[in-house]
Protein backbone atom coordinates (compact mmCIF):
# COMPACT_ATOMS: atom_id res chain seq x y z
CA UNK A 1 0.00 0.00 0.00
CA UNK A 2 1.56 3.32 -0.55
CA UNK A 3 1.23 6.32 0.94
CA UNK A 4 -1.65 8.06 -0.99
CA UNK A 5 -3.71 4.67 -0.62
CA UNK A 6 -3.46 4.75 2.76
CA UNK A 7 -4.49 8.69 2.71
CA UNK A 8 -7.14 8.18 0.44
CA UNK A 9 -8.47 5.26 3.01
CA UNK A 10 -8.31 7.82 6.02
CA UNK A 11 -10.51 9.84 4.67
CA UNK A 12 -13.26 7.27 3.59
CA UNK A 13 -13.42 5.70 6.93
CA UNK A 14 -13.00 9.33 8.72
CA UNK A 15 -10.63 7.13 10.66
CA UNK A 16 -6.42 7.01 11.40
CA UNK A 17 -6.93 4.20 13.90
CA UNK A 18 -4.28 1.10 14.18
CA UNK A 19 -5.51 -1.58 16.11
CA UNK A 20 -2.54 -3.67 18.23
CA UNK A 21 -3.48 -7.15 17.96
CA UNK A 22 -1.34 -8.18 20.93
CA UNK A 23 -2.58 -11.34 21.73
CA UNK A 24 -2.28 -13.07 25.36
CA UNK A 25 -3.75 -16.43 25.84
CA UNK A 26 -4.63 -15.41 29.81
CA UNK A 27 -6.71 -12.55 28.54
CA UNK A 28 -9.03 -13.67 25.25
CA UNK A 29 -12.17 -15.42 26.54
CA UNK A 30 -12.35 -18.43 27.55
CA UNK A 31 -14.43 -20.49 25.51
CA UNK A 32 -11.81 -19.64 22.49
CA UNK A 33 -9.32 -22.02 24.36
CA UNK A 34 -11.11 -24.47 22.81
CA UNK A 35 -10.56 -23.82 19.36
CA UNK A 36 -8.11 -25.54 17.10
CA UNK A 37 -6.24 -22.40 16.61
CA UNK A 38 -7.28 -19.89 19.52
CA UNK A 39 -4.81 -16.66 18.78
CA UNK A 40 -6.24 -16.58 14.97
CA UNK A 41 -9.50 -17.02 16.11
CA UNK A 42 -9.73 -14.13 18.41
CA UNK A 43 -7.77 -11.85 15.54
CA UNK A 44 -10.33 -13.25 12.60
CA UNK A 45 -13.37 -11.80 15.46
CA UNK A 46 -11.93 -8.90 16.29
CA UNK A 47 -10.69 -7.78 12.84
CA UNK A 48 -14.44 -8.35 11.33
CA UNK A 49 -15.89 -6.24 13.78
CA UNK A 50 -13.50 -3.83 13.38
CA UNK A 51 -12.17 -3.31 9.77
CA UNK A 52 -14.53 -0.84 8.70
CA UNK A 53 -13.54 1.49 11.42
CA UNK A 54 -9.71 1.40 11.33
CA UNK A 55 -6.95 1.86 8.91
CA UNK A 56 -4.60 -0.47 9.84
CA UNK A 57 -3.62 -3.36 11.71
CA UNK A 58 -0.35 -4.06 14.11
CA UNK A 59 0.32 -7.58 15.88
CA UNK A 60 2.98 -7.17 17.46
CA UNK A 61 4.83 -10.42 16.79
CA UNK A 62 6.43 -11.23 20.24
CA UNK A 63 3.17 -12.04 21.38
CA UNK A 64 3.19 -14.70 18.47
CA UNK A 65 6.94 -15.69 18.91
CA UNK A 66 6.06 -16.56 22.73
CA UNK A 67 4.22 -19.54 21.59
CA UNK A 68 6.07 -20.80 19.21
CA UNK A 69 5.19 -22.71 16.09
CA UNK A 70 1.90 -22.49 16.29
CA UNK A 71 1.91 -18.71 17.32
CA UNK A 72 3.55 -17.68 14.27
CA UNK A 73 1.40 -19.81 12.19
CA UNK A 74 -1.30 -17.73 13.79
CA UNK A 75 0.60 -14.71 12.66
CA UNK A 76 0.96 -16.27 9.51
CA UNK A 77 -3.10 -16.91 9.27
CA UNK A 78 -4.01 -13.50 10.36
CA UNK A 79 -2.11 -11.62 8.11
CA UNK A 80 -3.74 -13.72 5.24
CA UNK A 81 -6.79 -13.19 6.28
CA UNK A 82 -6.39 -9.43 6.36
CA UNK A 83 -4.84 -9.21 2.46
CA UNK A 84 -7.50 -11.63 1.38
CA UNK A 85 -10.08 -10.19 2.53
CA UNK A 86 -9.43 -6.76 3.89
CA UNK A 87 -6.95 -5.34 1.23
CA UNK A 88 -7.56 -1.69 2.07
CA UNK A 89 -5.99 -2.19 5.22
CA UNK A 90 -2.27 -1.01 6.31
CA UNK A 91 -0.48 -4.05 7.83
CA UNK A 92 1.83 -3.64 10.34
CA UNK A 93 4.75 -6.45 11.43
CA UNK A 94 5.54 -4.47 15.13
CA UNK A 95 8.56 -6.35 14.94
CA UNK A 96 11.84 -3.95 16.21
CA UNK A 97 14.01 -5.34 14.34
CA UNK A 98 17.05 -3.81 13.10
CA UNK A 99 20.83 -5.81 12.26
CA UNK A 100 23.49 -5.53 10.11
CA UNK A 101 22.70 -5.14 6.76
CA UNK A 102 22.81 -9.07 5.57
CA UNK A 103 21.05 -9.53 8.65
CA UNK A 104 17.99 -7.14 7.95
CA UNK A 105 17.49 -7.96 4.72
CA UNK A 106 16.80 -11.76 5.62
CA UNK A 107 14.42 -9.68 7.83
CA UNK A 108 12.69 -7.92 5.18
CA UNK A 109 12.30 -10.57 3.16
CA UNK A 110 10.64 -12.42 6.07
CA UNK A 111 8.35 -9.50 6.69
CA UNK A 112 7.59 -8.29 3.26
CA UNK A 113 8.02 -11.27 0.94
CA UNK A 114 7.25 -14.14 2.88
CA UNK A 115 4.01 -13.18 5.39
CA UNK A 116 3.26 -9.96 3.04
CA UNK A 117 3.37 -7.43 5.70
CA UNK A 118 2.94 -3.35 4.15
CA UNK A 119 4.99 -2.05 6.81
CA UNK A 120 7.62 -3.38 9.96
CA UNK A 121 8.90 -1.76 13.02
CA UNK A 122 13.20 -1.12 13.01
CA UNK A 123 14.93 -0.13 15.96
CA UNK A 124 17.79 2.94 14.32
CA UNK A 125 20.68 2.09 16.59
CA UNK A 126 22.57 0.38 14.20
CA UNK A 127 22.42 3.26 11.91
CA UNK A 128 22.02 3.20 7.85
CA UNK A 129 23.34 0.00 6.77
CA UNK A 130 20.82 -1.84 9.04
CA UNK A 131 17.84 0.03 8.18
CA UNK A 132 18.64 0.38 3.98
CA UNK A 133 17.58 -2.94 3.47
CA UNK A 134 14.26 -2.67 4.46
CA UNK A 135 13.75 0.84 2.60
CA UNK A 136 14.51 -0.87 -0.21
CA UNK A 137 11.34 -3.26 -0.96
CA UNK A 138 9.11 -0.91 -3.25
CA UNK A 139 5.51 -0.12 -1.98
CA UNK A 140 6.91 -1.13 1.39
CA UNK A 141 7.33 1.53 4.70
CA UNK A 142 9.78 1.38 7.38
CA UNK A 143 8.90 2.59 10.81
CA UNK A 144 11.56 3.83 12.79
CA UNK A 145 11.18 3.89 16.55
CA UNK A 146 11.94 7.68 17.01
CA UNK A 147 10.65 8.68 20.58
CA UNK A 148 9.25 6.00 22.34
CA UNK A 149 6.05 6.19 25.15
CA UNK A 150 7.93 3.80 27.82
CA UNK A 151 9.69 5.38 30.64
CA UNK A 152 12.84 3.81 29.54
CA UNK A 153 12.99 6.49 26.92
CA UNK A 154 14.44 8.89 28.88
CA UNK A 155 17.76 6.56 29.03
CA UNK A 156 18.75 7.28 25.33
CA UNK A 157 15.94 8.85 23.24
CA UNK A 158 16.15 12.62 25.09
CA UNK A 159 19.78 12.96 26.25
CA UNK A 160 21.74 15.94 24.07
CA UNK A 161 24.94 15.03 22.31
CA UNK A 162 26.33 18.29 21.58
CA UNK A 163 23.49 19.85 22.34
CA UNK A 164 20.23 17.97 20.13
CA UNK A 165 18.90 15.40 21.54
CA UNK A 166 19.38 12.28 20.21
CA UNK A 167 15.25 11.31 18.88
CA UNK A 168 16.31 14.66 17.08
CA UNK A 169 19.56 13.17 15.66
CA UNK A 170 18.00 10.22 14.43
CA UNK A 171 15.01 12.00 12.68
CA UNK A 172 17.76 14.32 10.84
CA UNK A 173 19.78 11.52 9.71
CA UNK A 174 17.39 9.47 8.46
CA UNK A 175 16.24 11.75 6.26
CA UNK A 176 19.51 11.31 4.07
CA UNK A 177 18.96 7.33 3.83
CA UNK A 178 18.17 5.89 0.45
CA UNK A 179 14.33 5.99 -0.62
CA UNK A 180 13.67 7.96 3.18
CA UNK A 181 10.30 8.69 1.78
CA UNK A 182 9.02 5.23 2.82
CA UNK A 183 10.25 5.97 6.54
CA UNK A 184 7.31 6.17 8.99
CA UNK A 185 8.00 7.01 12.60
CA UNK A 186 7.02 5.90 16.18
CA UNK A 187 6.61 8.42 18.61
CA UNK A 188 4.34 7.88 21.72
CA UNK A 189 1.03 9.82 22.86
CA UNK A 190 2.46 10.53 26.08
CA UNK A 191 5.59 12.42 24.85
CA UNK A 192 2.87 14.35 22.56
CA UNK A 193 4.97 17.97 23.70
CA UNK A 194 7.62 16.90 21.78
CA UNK A 195 5.75 17.01 18.19
CA UNK A 196 5.79 20.78 17.41
CA UNK A 197 9.71 19.70 17.28
CA UNK A 198 9.15 16.79 15.59
CA UNK A 199 7.33 18.12 12.48
CA UNK A 200 10.28 20.85 12.40
CA UNK A 201 12.71 18.06 11.43
CA UNK A 202 9.83 15.55 9.51
CA UNK A 203 6.91 18.09 8.67
CA UNK A 204 5.27 15.31 5.94
CA UNK A 205 6.41 11.72 7.44
CA UNK A 206 3.49 9.65 8.64
CA UNK A 207 3.90 8.78 12.53
CA UNK A 208 2.75 5.62 14.42
CA UNK A 209 1.82 6.95 17.72
CA UNK A 210 1.00 4.37 20.27
CA UNK A 211 -0.03 4.94 23.82
CA UNK A 212 -3.78 6.60 23.40
CA UNK A 213 -5.86 4.44 25.83
CA UNK A 214 -4.56 2.24 28.43
CA UNK A 215 -1.09 3.96 28.66
CA UNK A 216 -3.15 7.60 29.27
CA UNK A 217 -2.13 9.57 25.97
CA UNK A 218 -4.79 11.83 24.75
CA UNK A 219 -5.80 11.88 20.94
CA UNK A 220 -6.76 15.68 20.92
CA UNK A 221 -2.95 16.37 21.93
CA UNK A 222 -1.83 14.60 19.17
CA UNK A 223 -3.92 15.35 16.85
CA UNK A 224 -3.08 19.33 18.29
CA UNK A 225 0.59 19.12 17.37
CA UNK A 226 1.14 16.39 14.60
CA UNK A 227 -1.64 16.43 12.17
CA UNK A 228 -1.21 17.75 8.78
CA UNK A 229 -3.05 18.40 5.61
CA UNK A 230 -2.05 14.81 4.42
CA UNK A 231 -3.29 13.88 8.00
CA UNK A 232 0.34 12.06 9.02
CA UNK A 233 -0.72 10.09 11.67
CA UNK A 234 -1.69 6.23 12.73
CA UNK A 235 -3.10 6.07 15.72
CA UNK A 236 -2.56 2.66 17.74
CA UNK A 237 -4.53 1.47 20.22
CA UNK A 238 -4.55 -1.81 21.64
CA UNK A 239 -5.39 -3.36 25.39
CA UNK A 240 -8.15 -0.85 25.16
CA UNK A 241 -10.09 -2.34 21.96
CA UNK A 242 -9.20 -5.49 21.88
CA UNK A 243 -9.68 -6.43 25.46
CA UNK A 244 -12.63 -4.45 26.15
CA UNK A 245 -14.73 -7.68 27.11
CA UNK A 246 -13.81 -11.32 28.25
CA UNK A 247 -17.07 -12.48 27.60
CA UNK A 248 -18.45 -14.09 24.50
CA UNK A 249 -19.29 -10.69 22.78
CA UNK A 250 -15.58 -9.48 22.91
CA UNK A 251 -16.18 -8.55 19.45
CA UNK A 252 -18.97 -6.30 19.41
CA UNK A 253 -17.42 -5.12 22.59
CA UNK A 254 -14.37 -4.34 20.82
CA UNK A 255 -16.31 -2.42 17.99
CA UNK A 256 -17.87 -0.09 20.40
CA UNK A 257 -13.89 1.00 21.72
CA UNK A 258 -13.23 1.32 18.21
CA UNK A 259 -16.30 3.09 17.55
CA UNK A 260 -15.58 5.93 20.10
CA UNK A 261 -12.19 6.56 19.06
CA UNK A 262 -13.30 6.86 15.48
CA UNK A 263 -16.15 8.85 16.31
CA UNK A 264 -13.29 11.43 17.79
CA UNK A 265 -10.90 10.93 14.99
CA UNK A 266 -14.28 11.83 12.36
CA UNK A 267 -14.69 15.62 14.46
CA UNK A 268 -11.02 15.95 13.87
CA UNK A 269 -10.64 15.61 10.40
CA UNK A 270 -14.26 17.81 9.61
CA UNK A 271 -12.22 20.41 11.41
CA UNK A 272 -8.73 20.26 9.09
Amino acid sequence: MTTQQLVKEIHKKKSFLCIGLDVDLNKIPQHLLKKEDPIFEFNKAIIDATHHLCVAYKPNTAFYEAYGLKGWKALEKTIDYLNNNYPDIFTIADAKRGDIGNTSSMYAKAFFEDLGFDSVTVAPYMGKDSVEPFLAFKNKHTILLALTSNEGAYDFQTKSIEGLELYKTVLATSKSWNNSENLMYVVGATKAEYLVEIRQIIPHNFLLVPGVGAQGGSLEDVCKYGITKNIGLLINSSRSIIYASNKENFSSEASLKALQLQTQMELILNQL
